[in-house]
């Protein structure tokens, strides 16, 4: 019954446009037949009105046929035209002669009753045609501009080495996913290499990954190496007003891809026709279901030896459909992971390669302060950097320039002009300074690269940037902590300093909420709940949606251990703040004045308070030690 009813919900704007289409096609003949047939508006009246008319004067002129009498009268300067049914009467002529009433000719000319027939319908029809093909060309627009003579045509853009160009080598940082593209590269290349031993090509690879690492880039690469046509295709491209037009778009894009064979079929973000089935065997969207239907049955229909490849790409692999994932359809799974630490210097040398720049920039310094970026954000960079030099009047990029580019894509442009009072200057310094000061006094801590109160176009007021001297894949327990204390440092400075707790907090307390829950419910780093997960995780690609699976007992006692973590982390971050307390009011004092420190400055001056401090201690423990020899003499 649902299932009927969402299928005619599908026809009901189609239904609406027709009825519509049809309304103003019978009112338009209404109104324009009778006007055609019609030479001028005459007004009826009765013969005795006609003969009154007549022995006033009134009328004019008068044309007398078979049955009617037609004449017009003048009123107040104005003519009107009468027409009446024509009687037996002998006296009319005189009447007419005596009043001085001219025979003339009052009706209009009449056209041929099939001329006017054939002209009337013509008209009205081509009103009705030109209103439909307003009213098309408004639907297909809704419809992805798909032309009343195009139904069925998939609309891929076909790209070809020649014009296109992109080769393995201008995808930088992903050389396992590289590796596993360039067997399909060889088979188009060398296809009886495999075929004599009876190897078959392989009929689809899905590229999986975040969003900007390279997926699209990797397909035309593929497609550039084998020197075969290229089909590109969005998913949602398949996806219709009409039920039944992707399943057609789907078979047209098969035909053109084996008359074109070898080649290769790239639909990026697949998820979108490719999502998974219900299982009670009833779907909210029949369109998309028909479509998926009419893939799967594509990639079982061609033979794989015609050569004809399909790559798809998606960031949510796991909501795609069963059927479309097993061996036979897509037989290989490609991960395009964000690149690391090599793999990020050489996207920004690739990037790079082309612009003017000054010698000696530090791809390597730059790459370890862009952990997590994709190779969409490296290329941002790179070009921000570009345009910063052009700003500021320069002909090479410098690698200051690509240092500032960084914090623009993080953290947003800097707000020169913003206006912010002494008071809430001095307690951003003294919270950013205390995420520094309790980053720099914990073990194993990321050094500290960069403070700065500079307002962003992000919304940040400051920030304190840390840049780990090696790339890590494995968080301890001990990292886990340091990074929790290290956040509450900003709020632990405004409590020890001023007494109070800001709103500037917010992003801290978000994010050491996130890594305290994770510890408990994903990362099994307590001993309360051990190595037990409570907490399942989608979407890992796009941020990742997560969902604790346990009871609402137990969810309390996660949160009660979420506080705690947290909780003790702040303590530490105060302890730590109370210990150097000169130093930070020295640093804090500092940043007021330049307003932006780089880490070395911020080290100097802490090592200078350390230095003070340990001079201090050991003078102290050299009083106390004499004490103690004197009284044992004594």
């Amino acid at each position: 019954m649902s299932n009927n009813k969402n299928n005619f919900n599908k026809y009901i704007p189609t239904i609406l446009y027709v009825i519509l289409a049809i309304v103003i096609f019978y009112v338009v003949a209404i109104f324009l037949v009778p006007k055609l047939n019609k030479g001028s508006d005459i007004k009826e009246t009765d013969y005795v009105s006609f003969v009154n008319m007549i022995n006033k004067g009134e009328v004019k002129k008068a044309e007398v046929r078979d049955k009617t009498i037609a004449f017009e009268v003048e009123k107040d300067g104005k003519k009107i035209k009468y027409q009446t049914n024509r009687m037996y009467d002998p006296n009319l002529v005189d009447r007419l002669v005596n009043k001085d009433v001219k025979s003339a000719q009052v009706y209009k000319a009449e056209m041929n009753p099939v001329l006017s027939f054939i002209i009337s319908t013509v008209a009205t029809f081509a009103i009705f045609i030109a209103f439909w093909l307003f009213l098309s060309k408004f639907i297909f627009k809704r419809m992805g501009d798909v032309g009343p003579m195009n139904f069925g045509k998939s609309g891929a853009k076909i790209y070809v080495e020649s014009t296109d160009g992109i080769k393995f080598e201008n995808v930088a940082g992903q050389d396992e996913a590289k590796e596993a593209l360039s067997e399909l590269v060889d088979f188009l290349h060398n296809p009886k290499k495999y075929t004599k031993i009876g190897a078959k090509l392989p009929k689809g690879a899905l590229l999986v990954g975040p969003p900007g690492t390279g997926k699209t880039l990797l397909a035309k690469a593929v497609a550039s190496e084998a020197e075969v046509p290229f089909f590109s295709i969005s998913g949602s491209a398949f996806v219709e007003m009409f039920v039944g037009l992707g399943a057609a778009k789907v078979r047209d894009l098969f035909k053109q891809a084996v008359e074109k064979a070898p080649c290769i079929i790239f639909i990026d973000e697949i998820d979108t026709i490719g999502k998974k089935r219900d299982g009670a065997g009833f779907s909210g969207n029949d369109e998309r279901e028909q479509t998926l239907n009419q893939l799967l049955s594509e990639m079982d229909g061609f033979d794989a030896k015609a050569g004809v490849v399909i790559l798809a790409a998606t960031n949510r692999p796991d909501s795609l459909d069963p059927a479309l994932l097993r061996p036979g359809r897509f037989d290989r799974r490609i991960h395009v992971e964000l690149p690391d630490l090599s793999g990020r210097t050489a996207i920004l040398k690739v990037h790079a390669k082309n612009i003017k720049k000054e010698e000696g920039i530090d791809y390597d310094k730059i790459a370890r302060a862009t952990a997590g970026a994709s190779g969409a954000d490296l290329a941002n960079m790179v070009n921000e950097g570009a345009l910063r030099a052009v700003r500021e009047g320069r002909d090479k990029m410098s690698e200051r320039d690509l240092e500032e580019s960084v914090e623009v894509v993080l953290a947003g442009y800097e707000k020169k002009n913003a206006v912010i009072s002494p008071k809430e200057k001095r307690i951003i310094a003294y919270h950013e300074v205390g995420h520094a000061l309790v980053a720099a006094k914990q073990k194993d801590s990321a050094p500290v690269h960069k403070i700065t109160i500079i307002p962003r176009t992000s919304g940040a007021l400051g920030y304190t940037m840390q840049v780990d001297e090696e790339e890590k894949f494995l968080m301890s327990k001990e990292d886990a902590i340091n990074n929790i204390v290290t956040l509450t440092g900003g709020r632990s400075a405004e409590e020890l300093i001023f007494g109070i707790r800001t709103s500037g907090a917010s992003n801290d307390i978000e994010k050491a909420t996130k890594i305290a829950k994770a510890m408990v419910t994903r990362f099994g780093m307590t001993d309360e709940f051990g190595f037990v997960a409570l907490e399942s995780m989608t979407n890992a690609y796009l941020g990742g949606d997560t969902s604790l699976q346990c009871s609402p007992q137990t969810q309390y006692e996660i949160d009660e251990a979420v506080q705690k973590i947290i909780g003790d982390a702040h303590d530490k971050a105060r302890k730590i703040l109370k210990e150097n307390i000169k130093a930070l009011h020295a640093i804090a004092e500092y940043l007021l004045r330049q307003e932006t420190i780089t880490g070395e400055e911020f080290m100097d001056i802490l090592k200078e308070y350390d230095s003070k401090e340990e001079q201090v201690e050991m003078q102290r423990e050299s009083e106390d030690r004499n004490k103690s020899i004197e009284n044992s003499e004594d």
